[in-house]
């Protein structure tokens, strides 16, 4: 890992001060995503920027599912604020590379991206994650069924 990728990795990690860029939440030793992002976890990882990580989701939904999540631990997209647009943009950009490079970038085909809050649109990771989905028909208007 070089010197790079070590020092956006360590704002996912709860001993870095809390005054440190992007941290937003005590106690994330136990955040999933995190640990993706440390390399502490095994992932399938397909697309990576320095200030994002994308993978792909282990109960895909399409045939196309991944997840971008930024390097920085951000609790979820109703905590965001201003300063944080440079990396919901860069989310953005990850997850069209990601659909343009599967082919669906295009105007035939299309894909979906979707920031879920809460439990009661199942968001069960609190860390901050876009889901680009694709690669077939997708039903409904947003539901993934």
């Amino acid at each position: 890992m070089g010197l790079l990728r070590r020092l956006y990795v360590r704002s996912c990690d709860p001993g870095w001060e809390r005054a440190a860029e992007g941290w937003r939440s005590e106690g994330m030793t136990d955040c999933l995503f995190c640990k993706i992002v440390a390399g502490d976890i095994p992932s399938e990882i397909v697309h990576e920027t320095p200030t994002t990580v994308a993978f792909k989701d282990i109960h895909p939904a399409a045939p196309l599912h991944v997840l971008v999540v930024p390097r920085r631990h951000i609790d979820d997209a109703s905590v965001v604020t201003e300063e944080d647009g440079p990396v919901l943009a860069d989310m953005v950009m990850a997850a069209h590379a990601i659909a343009d490079t599967a082919g669906l970038a295009v105007p035939d085909r299309g894909y979906r991206l979707i920031f879920n809050i809460g439990p009661d649109a199942m968001n069960s990771i609190p860390h901050l994650h876009l889901h680009v989905l694709g690669g077939q028909p997708l039903k409904g208007h947003f539901a993934l069924t």
